[in-house]
């Protein structure tokens, strides 16, 4: 009888050989493969954990021939909460074409081609994790090529108990190729294909005592650290945000009637009055003047405030407007300056006709410097004299804006002297942000008083006696008055326009030869601006809106 080739017997002589030479054929091949590729930068890393809880590192590093390859790494690493890990690189050696340098954030390797032997020992890699030790560095990363292959073997004075291995883009948890607990005294791991600028970060755990932790946790350095959130910052916010609702509520509490009177409904204030005899004229609400109206208004002296000032004392008959050839006007003296008349008005007087000077056109004005930071300070003052104001709204403004400028150089000064020392350095950016924040809330630092605020909404219903009089609600024999006399405010606060087509005149006792009012006085009321712009002492501003 025949014999089966695979018969009981043939597989008891020759299995185990057969068996044997597979295992060879398949630990070849995989030999092969883990096998760095020519002209490919490779390396392999030895860790050894000395009982001191050093830990002796040699890396391996094959570089082809004619390429230089750098590697940093870093040894500062943060662990969250605004602190981070400290290592240090000592007693680094090369053996072979290279160099290394080492600093408190960076060790830094430079290899030129061929093989070289690198070897550093590592402080603080040993940190206590729970009721056992962790050893953990970054044996491959920050090299400035690809690495083919990564070879990584650890050993111990003690049996490893675990092993993880991370490879890839910083921050990533992608496992490394391999990695293991080898014959159980020691670790390895392997990674291939790394990317340039990857890293492949191991972790090893230890019982505890095997050797004493070493791994330094600080508060984080630099500017991270220097802006990090902490309880003297966050004191600094909390006041900060106290400072500024507290700023926002007092000015409610100030301002609040004033919004009240822009949010009301006002209608028509009763600025025609009648006297014993039956004649109606006009009165304006609280005595305001037309200069006054535009800087309770607006808190602020305008060109248009001292417009509407000219044509004041003209229908007053202390100057005499009259139209003259080549499209000009000429302003006269018709009264001397009297003590009926406010400062400011005094000084307006005096800045168009100077001591001596009874006549003047609006082109002499043009060829001529005119000062008119009198009127300004002196109509600022009249604002606070009639209690309309507590203060001069231009000064209120100016010491808020500097007040908050000082604070934000202030606070930008300290926040790079503390991001420079002590760090904090939010507290400093609190007070910069504060101090900005005045700054620009300055314009709304100047406050009316509740007689100003009760102006404010007076003036709201002039503007409404404005837009609804008509000539039929005066008598004819008192119209021309109570146009003159209302005219100023309505050039003031922007009605003039509506004001000259209801109550248009062609002769007026203030305003001589001209051929056409309507058309005449708008143009006078432009050429008047453009030359009291020309001072530079006011705002060109031709309506203000109450």
């Amino acid at each position: 009888m025949r014999t089966p080739l695979l018969s009981a017997a043939v597989l008891k002589n020759w299995g185990a050989a057969i068996l044997v030479a597979v295992a060879l054929t398949s630990t070849t091949a995989v030999g092969a493969l883990a096998q760095p590729l020519p002209g490919t930068v490779s390396t392999e890393v030895r860790m050894k954990l000395e009982r001191d809880a050093r830990l002796s590192v040699t890396e391996t590093v094959q570089v082809p021939d004619g390429k230089t390859v750098k590697r940093t790494v870093p040894l500062r690493l943060a662990v969250g909460n605004d602190l981070e890990r400290q290592y240090q690189v000592t007693d680094a050696k090369i053996e072979g074409k290279g160099s290394t340098s080492t600093d408190d954030d960076s060790f830094s390797v430079t290899l030129e081609g061929g093989q070289a032997t690198l070897t550093y020992t590592v402080v603080g890699a040993v940190a206590p994790v729970g009721d056992a030790l962790e050893v953990r560095w970054q044996v491959a990363g920050g090299w400035d090529t690809e690495l083919d292959k990564v070879a990584v073997s650890f050993s111990a004075p003690d049996s490893p108990t675990s092993v993880n291995c991370l490879a890839g883009p910083v921050g990533s948890s992608q496992p490394c190729t391999s990695a293991d607990l080898a014959d159980g005294k020691g670790v390895r791991a392997q990674e291939i294909k790394l990317g340039a600028g990857e890293r492949v970060d191991v972790a090893i755990g230890l019982s505890a005592g095997v050797v004493p932790p070493n791994a330094v946790v600080v508060e984080q350095s630099g500017l991270a650290a220097a802006f990090a959130l902490t309880p003297v910052s966050g004191a600094a916010l909390g006041g900060l945000l106290v400072l500024l609702l507290g700023g926002v509520a007092l000015l409610w509490y100030l301002r609040g009637r004033d919004a009240a009177a822009l949010a009301s409904e006002v209608g028509a204030v009763t600025v025609l009055v009648r006297d014993q005899g039956g004649r109606v004229a006009f009165a304006s609400p609280d005595g305001v003047l037309p200069g006054q109206v535009g800087t309770v208004v607006d808190e602020h002296v305008d060109v248009v405030d001292v417009t509407a000032t000219v044509i004041d004392l003209a229908v007053r008959n202390y100057l005499w407007i009259t139209e003259v050839e080549g499209h000009d006007w000429q302003i006269v003296r018709r009264n001397p300056v009297d003590d009926s008349l406010s400062g400011y008005e005094k000084a307006v007087c005096e800045a168009l006709l100077p001591q001596g000077v009874d006549a003047v056109s609006v082109s002499e004005l043009r060829g001529r410097q005119i000062d008119l930071a009198v009127v300004r300070e002196r109509l600022y003052a009249d604002v606070v004299e009639k209690r309309w104001f507590v203060r001069r709204p231009d000064a209120e403004r100016n010491l808020f804006w500097w007040a908050g400028i000082v604070i934000a150089v202030l606070g930008v000064v300290a926040t790079v002297v503390l991001a420079l020392t002590i760090g904090n350095a939010l507290f400093g950016l609190v007070v910069a942000v504060g101090g900005v924040a005045l700054a620009f809330g300055a314009r709304s630092m100047p406050a009316r008083t509740k007689r100003g605020s009760e102006l404010l909404e007076h003036v709201r219903g002039l503007r409404g006696y404005l837009h609804g009089v008509t000539p039929e609600d005066v008598p004819e024999a008192d119209r021309e008055l109570v146009f003159s006399r209302s005219l100023p405010y309505a050039v003031v606060l922007g009605e003039t326009e509506r004001w000259l087509t209801a109550f248009g005149q062609q002769d007026l006792y203030w305003y001589g030869n001209a051929s056409d009012f309507r058309r005449s006085f708008p143009a006078f009321l432009g050429a008047l601006d453009g030359v009291l712009a020309q001072a530079g002492h006011l705002r060109s501003l031709r309506t203000p809106n109450p």
